[in-house]
């Protein structure tokens, strides 16, 4: 579905990443590790075509993210879900609406169903109503989560879910990632949490990558 081929990214003259080969491919689940400021979020972004590449191709579900217009570029970001590490939200709508915001920015009718269904998943059917400000860390990382897998994406990308919450609630999140990857969506999750991943491997059968030196390479056993 997603696919880099020879990727590099540049800022400037520095070369962030180089030579990235990655495959997220249905129903995979990967995790992505690193040094802060190794290039995490901004592998991310190439995945969802945020970036286009300095070098190298990123394929977004059979297209090259080069040659791709406004139109196949929006339809393509539109089967990815994407949970970024701020959780922004607009301040004055509640829960439900800030969820629902796929849809109303791309001014579809909203299925109402399907909402209260998701807040339910996720924990936060009493919240529907509350306002952003007024949640902890840990449900507004599950507000992200169901905002991002409302229209059914085939991938998510999640960047440092987990990082400012305790351990409980970084299984109940984890936990969540894992039965929709179960479900056939494939999973990528950057973190620099080796304790979250061991947890996930004992649940879902993961890949887990780590960036060093500008380079993806496989984490191996030493986790």
């Amino acid at each position: 579905m997603i696919r880099l081929e020879e990727v590099a990214q540049d800022y400037g003259d520095r070369r962030l990443l180089r030579d990235v080969d990655l495959h997220i491919a249905k129903g995979s689940f990967h995790f992505l590790t690193g040094p802060s400021g190794a290039g995490k979020t901004t592998l991310l972004r190439l995945c969802y075509g945020e970036l286009t590449a300095s070098r190298g191709r990123v394929l977004l579900f059979g297209e090259d993210r080069k040659d791709m217009g406004r139109d196949a570029l929006a339809d393509a970001r539109r089967q990815v879900g994407v949970i970024h590490q701020d959780c922004r939200f607009l301040d004055h709508l509640g829960v439900a609406e800030n969820v629902a915001l796929p849809f109303t920015a791309a001014g579809l009718p909203v299925p109402a169903d399907d909402l209260r269904e998701l807040l339910g998943w996720v924990g936060l059917a009493a919240q529907a109503q509350a306002r952003p400000p007024t949640l902890s860390g840990g449900e507004r990382q599950r507000a992200a989560l169901a905002r991002a897998v409302i229209a059914q994406p085939a991938v998510v990308l999640a960047d440092e879910p987990t990082g400012n919450l305790d351990w409980e609630m970084s299984l109940r999140i984890l936990s969540l990632l894992v039965e929709l990857n179960r479900m056939g969506t494939a999973v990528l999750i950057a973190t620099h949490d080796l304790n979250l991943i061991r947890s996930a491997k004992a649940q879902v059968s993961a890949r887990v990558l780590r960036i060093a030196e500008g380079t993806l390479q496989s984490a191996g056993s030493d986790l």
